[in-house]
């Protein structure tokens, strides 16, 4: 906070810009992160570089992203010294369903030139850009060994929830599915500069490609546990005949329904990851390959 009184900086609050102040919980999730000599690390919400620096320390690369192009200078004189920093001024989400292909770049250059590199995401991440970023990471050809992060508390608890719970949502079904999701740490308000009207987290998620070999096609269950999940409260059955309008007939929901051991009272939200793996997959192999876009 004094640096930016010195300079005359105040926190933009449109960009998400809320500084963790609390040395002991920054060190905590550095620690969490168990960055390693070989490991190539993405950083997303540069801000003044006070966790750049510290990873900088034990990563063999830094990528860090920063949308505001002041933070991204202050960090880059602050951490000049460091050779193994890559400082990049975009936003990370090409669009809210892409990631910025030149980060993306970026990531697998630093991958290339690292022997036996392992890539993770470790960051105090902006509340508006953590799902996306988060979801869209395990789409890439540079899906992260881990990803330790900071978010907010209502969005950690929705990617470790378990069925039948009222943060049970399409986004546990996709993060479960093909990682490890642990709550490490919660953090109040007051840790942050300026404080968030919520309180936040610390979440790690930690890929493990046993779960994802269970997935045949990434994205048609990416699109299925989003299409399954649209209305929350509405009966699987009705869900799924909404979803498959002009691909399935509403027999042919039926007899799915019946094989799974369904009934008319099933709803998404009681059924566990590998339930909703294995109807996916059945309904996926009814589909001829031109009708399955299913959002």
């Amino acid at each position: 906070m004094k640096r930016f009184a010195e300079i005359g900086i105040h926190p933009r609050g449109k960009l998400g810009q809320n500084f963790l102040i609390d040395l002991n919980l920054l060190r905590l999730l550095f620690d969490s992160a168990q960055l390693e000599s070989h490991d190539v690390v993405l950083e997303v919400g540069t801000g003044m570089g006070s966790l750049t620096g510290l990873m900088s320390q034990s990563a063999a690369r830094i990528i860090t992203v920063d949308v505001d192009q002041v933070m991204h200078q202050l960090a880059k004189e602050e951490l000049q010294d460091r050779t193994n920093i890559t400082f990049i001024h975009a936003d990370i989400l090409r669009n809210k369903n892409r990631l910025n292909p030149d980060v993306l770049d970026a990531v697998r250059t630093a991958l290339a030139e690292v022997p036996d590199a392992r890539f993770k995401l470790a960051a105090n991440l902006p509340y508006s850009i953590a799902t996306p970023l988060m979801s869209n990471l395990l789409l890439t050809d540079v899906v992260p060994y881990s990803m330790t992060v900071t978010i907010q508390k209502e969005l950690a608890e929705r990617i470790v929830a378990k069925p039948s719970t009222k943060d049970y949502s399409s986004l546990s079904v996709w993060m479960q599915s093909q990682c490890r999701c642990h709550f490490v740490r919660n953090m109040p308000p007051s840790v942050f500069w300026p404080r968030p009207k919520v309180d936040s987290a610390i979440v790690q998620v930690v890929y493990d490609p046993r779960l994802r070999k269970r997935i045949p096609d990434l994205e048609f269950f990416h699109e299925f546990s989003r299409a399954v999940f649209f209305h929350r409260r509405k009966f699987l059955r009705s869900e799924l005949i909404s979803m498959l309008k002009d691909k399935l007939d509403k027999p042919a929901v039926d007899g799915i329904m019946s094989d799974m051991g369904f009934t008319d009272q099933t709803r998404a939200e009681t059924l566990t990851v590998d339930k909703l793996l294995k109807l996916s997959e059945i309904i996926r192999q009814q589909l001829p390959p031109d009708k399955r876009k299913l959002l």
